[in-house]
């Protein structure tokens, strides 16, 4: 015999373990949508969107951001929660750092800002699981890695996903000029045309988890 290892998979996948691996996911219509003012949008163009990492890591370093992974039920499916830019660019909900800041404080802030009725401070908390994945740029051209190339030592930005659990019922507040969509795994699933390739993604860092669907 080789050095090979033989794997058994038994048919009880009980126990503590498997249930952290078990999503409740609550049906859209428990939850309540409105809207608040507009917020300023940074980037007009690419070439703006360059010229400000450029500017930001001259006098921060590293850029590193954070965004959440929000699912919801309807039609007995999963959908993820996407803002929608101008009609045409999809992000998930969140952001960019402060210098200091703790990624989950930061995150946190991001959904206060862009999904709840207050602003920074308004006490509603949010629930901020594990980190799904990472996302490196190795320099400041739009091309992203799902991982740091070995031979990058000093990388432009890290985009990290978390994943955020919703309460039974919440309400959602979104600036104007955004939109908020709930859209199907099987839809963004390795559509990266129309999704980009962190977004695309989602569904595979999403694999590992099996979803309770929670009845109304």
């Amino acid at each position: 015999m080789g050095d090979e290892t033989a794997l058994t998979v038994d048919g009880d996948i009980s126990g503590s373990n498997s249930r952290s691996h078990v999503l409740d996911v609550y049906p859209l219509n428990c939850y309540y949508f409105g809207s608040k003012q507009a917020l300023s949008l940074n980037d007009e163009t690419i070439a703006d969107r360059v010229d400000r990492m450029k500017s930001n890591y001259a006098a921060h370093g590293l850029r590193t951001c954070v965004e959440a992974v929000i699912l919801v039920e309807l039609f007995k499916h999963p959908h993820v929660l996407l803002l929608q830019i101008r009609n045409c660019v999809f992000k998930l909900p969140g952001g960019r750092l402060r210098p200091g800041e703790s990624e989950i404080d930061g995150l946190k802030r991001k959904l206060e800002r862009k999904l709840s009725i207050g602003e920074e401070g308004s006490g509603l908390d949010w629930e901020v699981g594990e980190c799904l994945g990472m996302w490196w740029r190795p320099d400041f051209e739009t091309l992203l890695y799902p991982y740091l190339p070995p031979n990058v030592k000093k990388p432009k930005e890290c985009i990290k996903l978390f994943l955020v659990k919703l309460p039974a019922s919440r309400r959602f507040t979104v600036p104007k000029n955004f939109k908020l969509l709930a859209v199907p795994l099987c839809q963004i699933h390795e559509d990266h045309k129309t999704y980009g390739p962190i977004i695309s993604g989602v569904p595979q860092l999403l694999s590992k988890f099996s979803f309770n669907i929670i009845e109304p």
